[in-house]
């Protein structure tokens, strides 16, 4: 079989869709009647507002695993997480599980009742059919075994769209947008808009050079021995080599978690680095 060519920084730009998760968190985020127009198209709901939250990025405390969102969205008692996934992490049952849970604890604050969580819906919209039953969609929510019409209503909501089965899919807005995902033409008012954002984006110079930062910063640290992977964070590399990519990564204005990712460091030091250069 042919070694695939790996694609330049350069040739990923030109070639992203919605589908890549920067410019996907790009255009939700710098156009939130977007995200809320997309939000009603997938959930079936009509939505009052929504408020994009300045930071996707979500922490109990240093002991506890973080969660980074790709486009988290709220309101005053609902609560919207969209996942872009590529690729089957063969985790992501339990991944959905996780973020409830986190996006529970960031909507209740202290003292409050539970009546006050909010209604969430956690929302991946997937390339492959991770549970390989041959749906479009696939929707989950709490109920009764012994009898499926005692639903526990607790709320909570978990979403799988497959791109790969938008033709099993009655809405018509969201089979073109799971078509916008495969990278294949779509017809349509959203879908026509959607294509028109990401065009816009990628004509964006700052969003183009901080990709291009990105995609050198975690090339050079793989480059370096990350065998798993630049999201796995391993700790590789000169340590010298890796405080100049924290440093040129927050920069750009990257997340903690995101520099974390890039670079293997700890929170602590990446937050001693950004206090050190101010």
């Amino acid at each position: 079989m042919p070694e695939t060519k790996k694609l330049t920084p350069e040739e990923k730009w030109n070639q992203a869709t919605i589908a890549d998760n920067f410019i996907f968190y790009k255009v939700m985020r710098h156009n939130q009647d977007v995200c809320k127009e997309l939000l009603e198209i997938l959930l079936e709901i009509e939505i009052d507002r929504i408020e994009m939250q300045g930071e996707e990025f979500i922490q109990i405390d240093a002991e506890h695993h973080a969660i980074r969102l790709d486009v988290y969205a709220k309101n005053s008692s609902q609560a919207f997480d969209i996942e872009i996934q590529t690729t089957d992490t063969h985790e992501l049952p339990e991944r959905s599980r996780y973020y409830q849970g986190m996006i529970d604890v960031d909507s209740l604050k202290s003292g409050q009742k539970y009546k006050n969580l909010k209604t969430s819906y956690i929302i991946f919209i997937c390339i492959d059919d991770i549970f390989n039953r041959g749906l479009g969609k696939y929707t989950f929510q709490n109920i009764c075994r012994e009898n499926p019409e005692i639903a526990l209503n607790d709320r909570a909501f978990k979403y799988f769209f497959i791109a790969k089965n938008y033709d099993k899919i009655l809405n018509e807005d969201q089979k073109a947008f799971l078509k916008l995902m495969l990278g294949r033409p779509a017809k349509g008012k959203f879908a026509d808009k959607i294509t028109r954002l990401v065009e816009q984006a990628k004509h964006n110079e700052q969003w183009r050079h901080m990709y291009m930062t990105l995609e050198d910063l975690e090339n050079a640290a793989y480059d370096r021995g990350l065998e798993q992977g630049i999201k796995q964070g391993m700790e590789h590399g000169a340590e010298c080599s890796k405080l100049e990519d924290a440093k040129n990564a927050l920069s750009l204005g990257l997340s903690i978690e995101q520099v974390k990712a890039i670079t293997g460091l700890s929170k602590e030091e990446i937050l001693e680095i950004k206090k050190n250069e101010k």
